[in-house]
């Protein structure tokens, strides 16, 4: 019975040592297993954190892109904006111009005792219409004995006259207008060669 008693008191020492052993090799594994799951862990938390970044500073670009665009586009309506009210009544001017030249023509008509009333009457609506283009702003431009502009005048004839300089204006066939700082109508001239 000593010999059983001795058996199982060395089988119990080496339970506990084989025993020992086998947790010393789970935690050695453990422990190795930890850090590859660690590792494996922490690499796919900087990578999935790198993809975040790089999404995160697209999406920033992508913003301050679409915020410039709206700068510009808001910069761009205001500028037509403001150029509509400063040129609305460009349409107007164009549609009395052919008027103004034809009451200009019927003025330059001869004037005898008959029609003297008539004249007047022409001259007084034809002086209200100017001074209504006026309070718009259209002005006719000055063309005569000015040097040419391609920019104002329309040159449709040309002539050789030593009375005036080369390049200027000689004769107005048809009134230019601008409505503010824009040409409206450029003035139809004869220019000296």
């Amino acid at each position: 019975m000593e010999e059983q008693g001795k058996d199982s008191v060395v089988s119990e020492k080496e339970e506990e040592t084989l025993t020992e052993q086998e947790e010393t090799t789970d935690n050695s594994s453990d422990n190795e297993n930890d850090e590859e799951i660690n590792q494996i862990t922490y690499e796919e938390l900087q990578k999935e954190n790198e993809t975040l970044l790089s999404k995160v500073e697209q999406l920033n670009d992508r913003m301050l892109r679409i915020q410039a665009e709206f700068e510009n586009y808001k910069r761009r309506t205001e500028k037509e904006r403001i150029a509509e009210r400063k040129y609305k009544s460009q349409d107007l001017a164009n549609e009395l111009l052919p008027v103004l030249d034809n009451f200009e023509r019927a003025l330059q008509t001869e004037t005898v005792d008959e029609n003297k009333g008539f004249v007047e009457g022409i001259e007084m609506v034809y002086n209200q219409l100017i001074s209504a283009l006026k309070s718009e702003e259209i002005e006719p431009i000055e063309t005569e004995n000015k040097p040419f502009d391609p920019n104002f005048h329309h040159a449709v004839m040309q002539v050789e006259d030593d009375e005036y300089e080369p390049n200027t204006v000689v004769e107005e066939l048809q009134k230019g207008y601008m409505l503010k700082d824009k040409v409206i109508r450029p003035a139809m001239v004869k220019v000296n060669k």
